[in-house]
């Protein structure tokens, strides 16, 4: 009775999570399942509290990420880059959406696909406006991208390091397992998006633009986002926690830019969207309540059966379950458990590759499918702009399915 009550209540949040109710914030609900789990004793406190430490790394890092967003924003570099884009574009909406897409390509690359939602998107919100082009298909790009690219290196996507944890393949073994599936999801990706979008892409942007130039600060806010990204790959080649370093940094360049510019930092620090760290916190007490109530022996019964399947017919198998199951439990949560079941399965080195891909890509799907997909929401919001679930499921269903088909394709091959 417990194990179904945990399953209820934790499957609940997640769907109330998608839907938004009231159109009450994602952290209400999954805050409230994981209290309610706590409250009629279905996990132990000492075991939530273990849950909600063992995600502090990520707190650290989503902490830096925002505070580095809202000083960027606050300094003019978002302006300045949308300045920039609008002027390559040249009054062509095809152009700025694929300008777009390459920049979100790299900031997801070398600062995390929860930097492209964090960062990235208030940018492309700014550039949206003074071009005056429909935003959608800038804004969905924002978001698959954050997805489609976050597995090119370990860094590039905070599940990699909880699916691999200690077992992290070095940087050269990496390359040689993703490159190929991860070229190949950004392509699919971009080529779908794109085709999909091709109405609101074929109406003219406005190529006009004003000269906007960045002060002292704004520059030293531009070097404290290549200083993050600099410390994020050393961090990452010395096998240490990001979190820290990232909240460090971040802090010393707002520190900085605060003097200098003799600005008040608690104006700054009330503009952060501090919500989506009680959300992150619930996730982790969810998945923990979900661990014990059997998540892992069943992982561990369907690796398993696999064994007695062909190697491709079970890599598609397992791959479309996990994909689908992290719109169901969020990325993050399921690659914590399917990560700690693998290291207790013997199974060939190529369904590693494939969990890794699932897991990574499965949430272009639906607006709960990742971390990184909820932060763009709420940096939408705060534009005053919504997309509904229904929107962004729409989409996925044409782009999800065969991005991840065929990457999975590309790492049997390879």
């Amino acid at each position: 009775m417990a194990h179904f009550l945990i399953w209820t209540i934790s499957i609940l949040s997640i769907v109330l999570m998608l839907f938004r109710p009231f159109k009450m914030p994602e952290a209400v609900w999954a805050s409230g399942g994981a209290i309610s789990l706590c409250i009629l004793r279905l996990i132990p406190l000492t075991l939530a509290v273990k849950a909600l430490a063992e995600g502090m790394d990520v707190y650290l890092f989503l902490t830096g990420m925002m505070l580095l967003a809202e000083l960027a924003k606050d300094q003019g570099v978002f302006a300045w880059m949308a300045n920039i884009a609008v002027r390559l574009a040249n009054g062509s909406s095809a152009r700025l959406f694929t300008l777009i897409y390459a920049v979100g390509t790299l900031v997801t690359i070398f600062m995390s696909n929860d930097a492209t939602a964090v960062v990235l998107t208030p940018a492309v919100l700014t550039a949206v406006k003074r071009a005056k082009a429909q935003p959608l298909p800038y804004l969905l790009s924002c978001a698959l991208i954050a997805n489609a690219a976050s597995f090119v290196l370990p860094i590039s996507n905070p599940a990699n390091l909880v699916v691999f944890n200690s077992a992290m393949p070095p940087l050269i073994r990496w390359l040689a397992m993703f490159s190929v599936p991860s070229l190949v999801a950004i392509v699919i990706t971009y080529v779908l998006l794109r085709w999909h979008s091709r109405k609101q892409l074929s109406t003219p942007c406005d190529g006009s633009r004003s000269d906007v130039y960045l002060s002292g600060t704004g520059k030293i806010s531009l070097f404290g986002i290549i200083a993050v990204a600099a410390i994020l790959l050393v961090s990452s080649a010395l096998k240490m926690d990001l979190g820290l370093p990232t909240c460090l940094a971040s802090i010393a360049v707002t520190t900085i830019v605060v003097i200098q510019s003799r600005s008040n930092p608690i104006r700054l620090v009330r503009e952060i969207s501090w919500s989506v760290l009680p959300l992150v916190a619930a996730l982790f007490v969810i998945v923990e309540a979900v661990k014990s109530a059997g998540a892992m022996r069943l992982l561990q019964n369907t690796f398993e059966r696999l064994l007695h399947l062909p190697s491709a017919e079970a890599a598609f198998a397992l791959g479309t379950a996990l994909a689908f199951g992290t719109n169901l439990v969020n990325n993050l949560p399921l690659g914590l458990i399917t990560g700690a079941t693998l290291r207790t399965v013997p199974l060939q080195p190529i369904f590693a590759r494939v969990v890794l891909i699932a897991i990574d890509l499965g949430p272009n799907l639906s607006i709960t499918g990742s971390l990184a997909t909820i932060l763009w929401l709420t940096a939408i919001r705060r534009e005053g702009l919504e997309i509904s679930g229904w929107q962004f499921f729409r989409v996925g269903m044409i782009i999800m399915p065969i991005s991840l088909f065929v990457a999975i394709l590309a790492a049997l091959l390879t």
